[in-house]
């Protein structure tokens, strides 16, 4: 005979093992105001990131990123912040950062960091089904909605009323002005007066980043001895230094490409006769086949995961660079930018809030991702605060023509930024 099942008996069972996951079950209700708040707002999200994105802001677009900061600022005005253009020195040709601040007396003061400037310009906002493409839309603009929409969600429930937060949107990210000391004071000054540091350069579904590569830049110039082409290798001439520099490059390449979160990259190379270069943007080279090449030059980057790595790394490409080949001479210059973000118990503990903020709205857990980007305006303060990085909308195509956002992924960011910000600021 066979036994009876009691179907109420395993419904039961089931419910006790695996309790309802609905985010009604598992956040608060003003929690629950702000997630719904979010999802009635979805298309306006959208529109914003559509009007910025529309809004040309290169790097060396000034009056363009000016113009995106005004965009965002007047968002953040109308939530109560006191707002401020932040200009840089005029020799500096950067544009500035929009700063903006409310004070408050209750949780734990939080700074809020994205960017205006984009790499590339031209490519207007356009939306193919889930997808928004344009210049910026990933990287970052996304982001600095996710920030907007996250704090507009979080004043509908009146948390913002009595929490501390900064907005700093930087206006050269991506391509770091001089002196340093001058665009990162602002940045330093906040740090200093807050407890954590969130970033929303782009984002991943179930990742963010407690740790994060720096980035720092060579200069390669070789000289060597011009001379009929039939000459190149006898005593009297030498071997050139077209000839040399690739030498350079390729044992860069053969001793370093090979380090865990090591990258070096040679973002410009030319040589000839005369070489006339333009601040590392534009290089002109003027040479002929019959004749051995006097001048080359090579410009790049290195990335790496903390400054002993980049020590080796220089020392490695300094010893390279000075075993020259007959008649050459090659020199290397380092130039800092933006330091590695270290992996801390601080960074984890955050690491660990947002991924139960994730659980709670039934998006999956949060881990940490692998640091292989890198670098950004973060690593500049996390050395003064717990920090995370890459909370920011999620796309592809950063830095290249056919860029693009999940528009289906936008409510969920922001739903995890806020509800995160919630937590830490009660």
């Amino acid at each position: 005979m066979k036994q009876q099942i009691s179907w109420t008996a395993v419904a039961l069972a089931l419910f006790v093992a695996f309790p309802s996951s609905s985010p009604a079950q598992r956040v608060s209700p003003d929690e629950q105001r702000i997630v719904t708040y979010i999802d009635a707002h979805k298309s306006d999200a959208e529109a914003l990131l559509e009007k910025s994105v529309n809004v040309e802001s290169a790097t060396e677009n000034l009056a363009g990123v000016r113009e995106a900061g005004m965009v965002f600022g007047d968002e953040l005005l109308a939530l109560g912040f006191k707002t401020e253009w932040i200009k840089m020195p005029t020799e500096m040709g950067r544009a500035g950062h929009l700063f903006a601040e409310k004070k408050g007396t209750k949780g734990k003061r939080i700074l809020l960091l994205g960017h205006l400037d984009t790499v590339l310009s031209g490519e207007k906002f356009r939306r193919e089904r889930d997808k928004a493409y344009g210049t910026g839309t990933s990287d970052m603009k996304g982001g600095d909605v996710v920030i907007v929409y996250a704090l507009k969600a979080l004043r509908e429930t009146g948390a913002l009323k009595d929490a501390s937060i900064i907005v700093i949107l930087t206006g050269d990210e991506e391509n770091t002005g001089r002196p340093n000391e001058s665009r990162i004071a602002s940045m330093i000054a906040a740090a200093q007066r807050s407890d954590v540091a969130l970033s929303f350069d782009g984002g991943e579904r179930n990742a963010a980043l407690p740790a994060e590569r720096g980035q720092s830049f060579w200069e390669l110039t070789v000289t060597a001895k011009a001379g009929h082409s039939s000459h190149i290798f006898r005593a009297e001439t030498g071997d050139g230094a077209i000839f040399e520099a690739a030498r350079i490059l390729n044992q860069f390449y053969e001793s370093l490409h090979n380090e865990k979160y090591l990258s070096l990259n040679p973002g410009a190379v030319g040589g000839g006769s005369e070489v006339t270069d333009d601040r590392k943007i534009t290089t002109t080279v003027t040479g002929r086949g019959s004749v051995v090449s006097s001048k080359a030059v090579a410009y790049g980057d290195l990335r790496f995961i903390s400054q002993e790595q980049q020590e080796i790394a220089r020392a490695k490409m300094r010893e390279i660079v000075a075993k020259s080949l007959p008649g050459t001479s090659a020199k290397i210059t380092f130039s800092d930018g933006l330091p590695a973000m270290p992996l801390t118990d601080g960074n984890n503990a955050l690491l660990k809030q947002l991924d139960g903020v994730s659980r709670d709205l039934n998006f999956g857990n949060v881990e940490a991702a692998e640091p292989i980007g890198g670098a950004t305006d973060l690593s500049v303060i996390a050395h003064l605060v717990p920090s995370l990085e890459d909370l920011g909308a999620i796309g592809a195509g950063d830095h290249e023509r056919g860029e693009y956002v999940e528009l289906d992924t936008l409510p969920m960011q922001i739903k995890r930024a806020a509800l995160l910000i919630y937590r830490l600021t009660q």
